[in-house]
């Protein structure tokens, strides 16, 4: 593996999957842009502190997700996650859970994705699918699902670089699996 950086090729070799990756993550062509466009002005003013310990995608990535996590710090999206998560927790559970007993609703329970649903899979439509849902979870959950299932970020990190309270992050992954999984099953899997 060569460890050498290419700067003059960076926006070639990785730009379109730097910007997919940003895109995802923030729900917004002009913010992700501008992120792509930061993150190889600081790959380049970083290049002397560039270690060869991985390669230049993972480096530049790397520096993406540092980037994405500066813009939601500044945006604020996880303030006062305490009185959201209080706010909205009646109707969140009344959707999905049955009050007296907290056990699923009828109509909203998992159900089994078949051997059929996994042959169905087309990535493309597949990621656009699931681009998607991730548009129609609350914002507040958004960046703690991404860390948590595309960066595969552990609990400790994501809540150190968000801001947020281990119990809050651990309600806002528990709503937003539940959503997603609801998403998924009325826009894919059982389409």
């Amino acid at each position: 593996m060569n460890h050498d950086l290419e700067p003059s090729q960076w926006l070639k070799r990785y730009g379109d999957y730097l910007y997919s990756l940003a895109f995802l993550k923030l729900n917004n062509k002009e913010v992700a842009e501008d992120i792509v466009q930061e993150t190889f002005v600081s790959a380049l003013k970083a290049k002397d502190s560039f270690r060869k310990e991985s390669s230049e995608k993972t480096w530049l990535v790397s520096i993406l997700n540092n980037k994405i996590i500066d813009h939601y710090r500044k945006k604020d999206v996880l303030k006062n996650a305490d009185s959201y998560l209080s706010e909205t927790e009646s109707s969140f559970s009344a959707h999905f859970f049955d009050p007296a007993t907290g056990h699923w609703l009828a109509d909203t329970g998992p159900v089994s994705w078949t051997e059929q649903a996994d042959k169905k899979v087309d990535r493309n439509e597949f990621y656009r699918i699931l681009r998607y849902c991730v548009e129609k979870m609350p914002s507040k959950l958004v960046p703690v699902f991404l860390a948590k299932f595309l960066e595969e970020d552990d609990s400790e990190k994501i809540c150190k670089d968000l801001k947020i309270t281990p119990s809050n992050y651990w309600v806002i992954i528990h709503r937003a699996k539940v959503l997603m999984r609801s998403c998924l099953e009325k826009n894919w899997f059982l389409r």
